[in-house]
Order: structure tokens, then C-alpha cells, then sequence
């Protein structure tokens, strides 16, 4: 991939930046010119991504979350993101809790989080993207926890783009099909193979495939 330079010297913060989307989203920006924050609940993932990043490219600075910063992110994707499925007559409500928690709660805590620096530090723009899910849209059985707050993530990033257009802050929610990351290593593979065979291209699709993040 060529580098070019749309971020240099831009702070960007990816929460779920240990693996999947997160990991591709982490080293494009690094790609592109920016100091790149991982964030991660898993260390060891987090510290594996800034590995990566740092053996590529080693004239950034680059760091998983752990100490204050003075400045806010410029840029923010939130890309973390858990699964607990189950048929919906058979879900325990705290796997329901837990999934809308990560997915939906914790996407909700870090737009506010980000949106309030930059507001407070007088950024004249930034921009917050958020990963929600074709599921989202279309719903997926065995998963009304994760479709539900994918769905929420959708809703919450249509009110935020409203809110803080008038601050110079961009929102906008990307919605993956089915991407092979260690999520969806979970999935029993008579699952996959259902889902495989309704995409067009046959196969799931790459973290780092269309990863179009301006």
C-alpha cells in the first residue's frame, strides 16, 4: 500500500485496536501519516498491534492508551466490540447486558469522552467513527444482543452527527458485512457456511479490505 499523507501529525484514538478491524484500522492510519493511540481491554493485544506499528513505521509515535495526552484525538474510531450468542428463547439477560455494555455503552462513553475534549480544547474539527454491522440493519439469528446494539450504535451516531455538527465534528458509522477477524472465529462453521454462501464473492471478508476512513 502506498503512504501518503492525510494525517500526519494527526492523534488518533481506536478502541478494539488489539485485533480485527481495530488491528487494520490502527496500522492504515499509521500508513498514513498518524501517532496512533491503540486501546484495547486485552494488553497483550494492544501492546501486539503497537509492535506492529512501530516495526513499520518507525518515525511515529505510536502507544497503547495508558497515560494522558495534551492534546485530544483529532480522530476516533470505535471499532470495540464483543459476541455472546445465543437463540433469543435461550439468552441469559446478562449476555443481553454484557454485549449492549461493550458495543453500544462503551461506544456511547467514548464518543462523549472524545466529542467534550475536542469541544473543551476549542478543536475547530474532528471526526468520530463508529463500527456498527449489517446485522445491525438486517438482524442475525442467534444474535438479537449483538443486532440490537449494533443497531444502537447506528441511531446513537445519527444523533451525535447532529449534535455536534456545529462544532466541526464529523460522525459517521461504517456498517461491515461479514468479516473474518477472531470474533467470528467463534462461529460454528455450519454458521459460516450458511453465511458464505449468500455473499456474492462467496468468502468472508478482510479486516483491512475497503477500509476508507476520512
Amino acid at each position: 500500500m502506498a503512504t501518503c499523507s492525510r494525517l500526519i501529525s494527526r492523534l488518533t484514538l481506536v478502541t478494539g485496536g488489539g485485533s480485527g478491524i481495530g488491528r487494520a484500522v490502527c496500522q492504515r492510519f499509521a500508513t498514513e501519516g498518524a501517532s496512533v493511540v491503540v486501546a484495547d481491554r486485552n494488553e497483550e493485544s494492544a501492546n501486539q498491534t503497537l509492535e506492529l506499528l512501530s516495526h513499520d513505521h518507525r518515525g511515529q509515535e505510536h502507544m497503547a492508551l495508558g497515560r494522558r495526552y495534551f492534546q485530544p484525538p483529532s480522530v476516533c474510531v470505535n471499532a470495540a466490540g464483543i459476541t455472546k450468542d445465543e437463540f433469543l428463547l435461550k439468552m441469559e439477560e446478562d449476555d443481553f447486558d454484557k454485549v449492549i455494555e461493550v458495543n453500544l455503552k462503551g461506544t456511547f462513553l467514548v464518543t462523549q469522552a472524545v466529542s467534550k475534549a475536542l469541544v473543551s480544547a476549542g478543536a475547530a474539527k474532528g471526526s468520530i467513527i463508529t463500527v456498527g454491522s449489517i446485522v445491525g440493519k438486517v438482524g442475525n439469528i442467534g444474535q438479537v444482543n449483538y443486532s440490537s446494539s449494533k443497531s444502537g450504535v447506528e441511531g446513537l451516531t445519527r444523533t451525535a452527527a447532529k449534535e455536534l455538527s456545529k462544532f466541526g465534528i464529523r460522525c459517521n458509522c461504517v456498517l461491515p458485512g461479514f468479516i473474518a477477524t477472531p470474533m467470528t472465529d467463534k462461529v460454528p462453521d455450519k454458521v459460516i457456511d450458511k453465511l458464505t454462501a449468500i455473499i456474492p464473492m462467496g468468502r468472508m471478508g478482510e479486516p483491512a479490505g475497503g477500509l476508507f476512513i476520512g
